[in-house]
Formats: structure tokens, sequence, C-alpha cells
């Protein structure tokens, strides 16, 4: 059970982590979106997860329940990719940033983000209230 409590905690912090690089990287292309040769930037999270998955398998994890796993989890080790977009721009400038559709990009984001802290926060507040009902 603690267990699935922890994995969900730190499912949620990477969000919040992903979410939080992204929103960095949207605010850098709508600073630069008149800035000549500035080709804007993003976040690939999803293929990197899927290499980090395929590099494991369940028959390398040690299945002892006395043993007690010391340091990181290797899920803490999975980090977002950020490229750079070096599509063709529309501009003659070579800059490649619609100051629109960074606009939304961050909005969904911001919504995303709010999305996953509320669910993080209702995951703290059910473990606040276990412990608080567990004294009595």
């Amino acid at each position: 059970m603690i267990s699935k409590i922890k994995d969900s905690m730190n499912n949620l912090s990477k969000s919040l982590d992903y979410f939080w690089a992204r929103n960095e990287l949207i605010s850098k292309n709508i600073a630069n979106a008149n800035t000549p040769g500035y080709k804007r930037y993003d976040i690939k999270f999803d293929d990197y997860l899927d290499k980090e998955k395929s590099k494991f398998s369940i028959g390398t994890i040690v299945k002892n329940p006395r043993f007690i796993p010391i340091g990181k989890d290797r899920k803490d080790l999975v980090a977002p990719l950020a490229f750079r977009d070096e599509s063709t721009s529309m501009r003659k400038d070579g800059n490649n940033v619609d100051i629109n559709i960074e606009n939304a990009e961050l909005a969904k984001n911001t919504m995303s983000y709010n999305i996953v802290a509320n669910q993080l926060t209702k995951e703290l507040s059910i473990i606040k209230q276990a412990i608080n009902e567990g004294r009595r």
C-alpha cells in the first residue's frame, strides 16, 4: 500500500516538474518571438520515458521482501528532453515562433499543471486524514 502511495506521489511530482520545465521553455519562446533567427524550443517527455522503460525488465528487480532499496529510485533519474524546433519559418527573419500557438500552449500547460497540483494536494490530504484518524 505504501509503495503505491509513494509511486503515485512520485509520478505526480515528476509531472509537475515536466509542466514547470515546459512552462519555462514556452515563456522563453514568447520572450524571443521577435528575435531574428530564433528557433522555438519544446520538451518531449513521452519518448524519453518510453526509452527508459525499455531498458529494464522485471527480472532485474530484486523481489525479496526483506530487501530495503537504498538511494534514489530509477524513476527519479527520468528527465524530459528539450529540443529545438528547426522547422522552416514563415517569417523572413528566420524566427519560427507563432505567438498565438505559444500562448495557447502556455494556457494548456498551465491548466495541466494546476490539475496535477490539485491531485497532489488531494493525495496529501488523504494521507493527512489517515494519519489523524489513526491517532484516535
